[in-house]
């Protein structure tokens, strides 16, 4: 996979405000903002780099307030790691193209996992499938 990385004044010309605060410096929205995902077949892709990250057809209704997939569509393309903030251990959820913050993955999702990928809206640009 070829990496995308560009300096911090690209991030924040290419992003809005809030899109950039999530992404690059690992913030979160507010829970609700973005309830209004088609509900079509297609795909969600990293608004950093259009990574292809998750299908609608792993998406479910978590009642978090936050768009929740059960699994990524390729494994290789979102990255894990250990997040100790607000003195609490999670596991954040990244693109590994470009390193865009996406959300965080806990254990209490739906079989066939038992995954709940807890992603942010603006982290997410849907393309419909053809």
């Amino acid at each position: 996979m070829e990496k995308v990385v560009k300096s911090d004044a690209e991030w924040r010309a290419q992003l809005s405000d809030l899109t950039y605060k999530v992404t690059r410096k690992h913030g979160t929205e507010r829970a609700g903002t973005h309830d209004n995902f088609p509900k079509e077949a297609g795909t969600y892709a990293c608004v950093c780099c259009g990574a292809p990250l998750f299908d609608q057809d792993h998406k479910f209704e978590s009642g978090t307030g936050w768009p929740s997939f059960y699994q990524p569509l390729d494994p290789e393309m979102v990255g894990e790691s250990v997040d100790r903030s607000f003195f609490m251990k999670r596991t954040e959820v990244h693109c590994n193209r470009c390193e865009a913050h996406l959300g965080h993955v806990f254990p209490d999702g739906p079989q066939p996992t038992g995954l709940r990928y807890c992603i942010n809206g603006v982290a997410l640009e849907f393309a419909p499938k053809d």
